[in-house]
């Protein structure tokens, strides 16, 4: 069964998966009934989490209920605990919006308007290209980026954009996956072919890997930035029971 998931994980890209494949997971989670882990979100119990990864599997990753991963259950908590964002009257703009969050924001009450928005997710409401984003300075109190900016031609003027229409003491969230080793961003325009990409980049639709000057890049454009260590301050068993990355770090852009 690992094998099968694993090849329908690395080949199907993942707006297919989560369009097409919710069904699906939810038979096969039947093998994985059990309480040792649980995914905040949906509040399912498990006996174990799939695995997940297009090159190396991770063990206990997937939740096949809610699709949620290792990071979208630990930013979840850190919603619930160090944010204003279940309770305060906001407008969000969610770009690439994760399944495991679409219901769940779209239902609560004190958002005043949850806009999501993309180029290719079939979630998406709004098409759009992120480089210019259709929408009004200063729209936004919250905004959520997740796992897009190593894919885009221009991560800057993305970036430029997020904080042209996030309002004056509005917050993002910005999370990519990163090398902690890696000293700078290492990108090459002249790597084009997807195989070349995913030895380069980790997958073959990055554009860059993301290197410890991630959160100076996000800076750049005129944000300031916080490196949340929020993981670290839950006790081993929640993120043993939640499946948690311990080291996730969670980036937050602040336009003061």
């Amino acid at each position: 069964m690992k094998h099968l998931i694993r090849f329908f994980i690395r080949f199907v890209p993942r707006k297919y998966l989560q369009k097409f494949g919710i069904g699906a997971l939810r038979v096969v989670s039947v093998f994985y009934r059990g309480n040792q882990v649980q995914c905040p979100i949906s509040g399912k119990t498990y006996r174990k989490f799939l695995p997940y990864g297009r090159i190396k599997p991770r063990e206990n990753a997937l939740c096949p209920d809610s699709l949620s991963l290792e990071r979208h259950r630990l930013l979840w908590l850190y919603l619930q605990r160090k944010t204003n964002f279940f309770q305060a009257p906001l407008k969000v703009l969610h770009i690439a919006p994760e399944i495991c969050f679409l219901k769940k924001f779209e239902k609560l009450s004190n958002l005043q308007e949850y806009i999501t928005a993309d180029l290719e997710s079939p979630w998406a409401k709004v098409k759009m290209d992120i480089h210019r984003m259709p929408f009004a300075d200063d729209s936004f109190d919250v905004v959520f980026c997740n796992h897009v900016l190593e894919h885009v031609t221009d991560d800057l003027q993305a970036l430029r954009e997020i904080r042209r229409v996030l309002k004056r003491g509005g917050w993002a969230i910005l999370q990519s996956p990163l090398d902690w080793n890696l000293p700078q961003t290492y990108e090459d325009k002249n790597i084009t072919s997807p195989k070349e990409r995913e030895k380069a980049f980790g997958q073959s639709d990055h554009l860059r890997l993301y290197g410890r000057d991630y959160a100076e890049r996000i800076a750049s454009v005129g944000f300031r930035v916080v490196v949340d260590d929020f993981v670290k301050t839950l006790s081993a068993e929640e993120t043993k029971r939640y499946a948690l990355d311990v080291n996730e770090m969670i980036f937050v852009a602040y336009k003061d």
